[in-house]
């Protein structure tokens, strides 16, 4: 069997990504499946390789301009990938020498038929290396690449300290938050079975359902959740369910549920209650049941239901309407760092129509003393608070009881909850 060259399969998984469109999360995942069998430090590489140039691209690429007579953007897809991979290891990955570095890149091009670019891949990575650390970067948007447009929105919205504490904010290390299925096991249970598999396990002291791991190599290796004991569930997204005030009895809709993180999460918490999980598409229901059952929750059913479809069977029938609405996501760039090039100003005012028209009807579903929940993972006025002000202008009989924006740092990504009550 021939060699695997790690550094081919991270090339080619960064070209489907950033030459044509894949996004990172899904396709990486299904890249690290596919090669399953490598070794734990090996994946951790391709990992850090795929998601570190995803994340740093516009930077990279400034750097490379600075050094190449040929711009980023002339260059052949699978060289100016070549050419990120080689700056990012040079800059930001110490354990590699930089020779290393340049003759790995130098021995990739021949072997992909370019030979005739290798002097020019060697020449420049060499000069970025004996350099490096000189080219001083203080723009927002080429130091943390993050393009221009959404640095400008953020400035206008939240000053320029706060958006550089934002854009640095999403290359903090972030550990796995989950959420323990507490119906099935306590979290201290469930925190010494896994640090007896050498998992490294902190607990969240603000939620009781939530703690952080690292130090494991894939959740399918881990039996405790393939037994559904927890759930990979941001500590924002679980801040949601808390912010409710979920009762024990109540009956809930969450009208756009897929993976269904959520909807369990207040299944448990209503546990003598009943809670209807939809989505849009049959896919998305897959995934919906796919989680119901590994988690063995009982008082739950998924439907298939386009949100923006008034559905008079629920009119007025449940005491909390979840409303977790397609956003723009810009709250997740740690996790979806490809989102950031793909969205654009457009998009967003698409978005913010969608959410417009599907809480004011979802909103017809909240009884008389109901609640309704509405929370977006991004980090937009005009997505977050001021949509909100403009339903509560169009529908009197709501009246918010507790909203928040957080944004990210180590321990929950950027997102905005807003729990209203219907009088």
């Amino acid at each position: 069997m021939a060699s695997i060259n790690i550094r081919e399969i991270a090339g080619d998984t960064l070209v489907e990504i950033l030459e044509h469109g894949q996004f990172s999360h899904i396709y990486l995942k299904a890249v690290l499946d596919k090669y399953v069998y490598l070794e734990k430090n090996e994946r951790a590489f391709i990992t850090r390789l795929v998601n570190g140039v995803v994340e740093r691209k516009l930077e990279l690429d400034y750097i490379i301009d600075n050094y190449s007579k040929t711009k980023v953007k002339k260059m052949k897809p699978l060289i100016r990938t070549m050419m990120r991979m080689g700056v990012f290891e040079i800059y930001y990955m110490d354990g590699v020498p930089e020779s290393a570095t340049c003759n790995e890149y130098v021995k990739l091009a021949k072997k992909r038929g370019f030979a005739g670019l290798s002097g020019f891949v060697n020449g420049v990575l060499r000069h970025v290396a004996r350099s490096k650390g000189e080219i001083a970067i203080n723009d927002i948007s080429v130091k943390y690449s993050l393009p221009q447009w959404i640095v400008d929105k953020w400035t206008e919205e939240y000053g320029k300290e706060q958006t550089e504490n934002i854009a640095a904010g999403f290359f903090e290390h972030q550990d796995l938050c989950v959420r323990v299925n507490l119906a099935q096991i306590t979290r201290d249970e469930l925190k010494a079975k896994l640090e007896k598999q050498g998992i490294t396990v902190r607990i969240c002291d603000n939620l009781p359902s939530a703690m952080y791991l690292s130090g494991y190599d894939s959740l399918a290796a881990i039996p405790e959740f393939g037994q559904g004991l927890f759930y990979v569930q941001d500590y924002s997204s679980q801040l949601v369910a808390h912010m409710a005030q979920v009762k024990d009895t109540d009956s809930i809709i969450d009208v756009c549920a897929a993976p269904g993180g959520k909807a369990l999460h207040f299944a448990e918490l209503a546990s003598k209650g009943q809670v209807v999980a939809r989505d849009l598409t049959a896919a998305k229901v897959a995934l919906i049941n796919e989680n119901i059952k590994r988690t063995g929750a009982t008082n739950i059913q998924s439907q298939q239901w386009d949100a923006t479809e008034f559905d008079e069977s629920a009119a007025l029938k449940y005491d909390i309407v979840v409303a977790d609405l397609p956003c723009s996501g810009l709250g997740i760039i740690r996790k979806k760092p490809d989102i950031k090039y793909n969205q654009t100003e457009e998009s967003l005012a698409e978005l913010v129509d969608l959410q417009k028209q599907i809480l004011d009807n979802v909103c017809q579903y909240v009884k008389v003393g109901g609640k309704l929940c509405y929370s977006t993972c991004t980090i937009n006025k005009n997505e977050n608070e001021n949509q909100v002000t403009n339903f509560l202008a169009s529908h009197k009989d709501f009246t918010i009881e507790e909203q928040m924006q957080l944004f990210p740092d180590v321990d929950h990504d950027g997102f905005y909850i807003c729990v209203m009550k219907k009088n």
